[in-house]
């Protein structure tokens, strides 16, 4: 079980957007892994007559990379990024169930959304005000 603050539950938040910005990083690293990259030299034959030819090549491209296989153990370490972040995520997600519903949505409005008291409150219906979400709130939280 989690230990219960705010700590964690902005955790939530940026374990969310890792996963986002790492997926991200890794499209990018396998587009750029997979890009062809075509040139053409001018050469000759090394007996007469000397004849000047025009030779196609083609190839992957691992620029700024010397190591191709750096590609891959980034790829790897960029996907346990993802496998911890989620790891968090999930663990969240787990202590968001064991508390009331009311709360949950509290908290989902508030941390997850980041919406202010008042929109909190709007959301909640039932004459709830921005100051009594607020109370509400800070009050579990002490409890914890």
């Amino acid at each position: 079980m989690i230990p219960l603050d705010k700590q964690i539950l902005e955790q939530y938040i940026d374990a969310c957007e890792l996963i986002k910005d790492t997926k991200d990083e890794i499209r990018k690293l396998r587009k750029h892994r997979s890009q062809i990259q075509q040139d053409s030299v001018k050469g000759s034959s090394h007996e007469f007559p000397y004849t000047l030819q025009t030779y196609h090549l083609e190839g992957l491209g691992y620029a700024a990379v010397k190591d191709p296989d750096e590609l891959e153990r980034m790829e790897v370490l960029l996907e346990e990024r993802i496998r911890n972040a989620e790891k968090i995520k999930r663990q969240v997600e787990a202590w968001l169930n064991t508390v009331s519903p009311r709360m949950q949505r509290i908290i989902r409005y508030r941390i997850f959304e980041e919406l202010t008291w008042a929109q909190v409150a709007v959301r909640m219906g039932r004459k709830a005000t921005a100051d009594s979400v607020r109370m509400e709130f800070t009050n579990f939280m002490k409890a914890a």
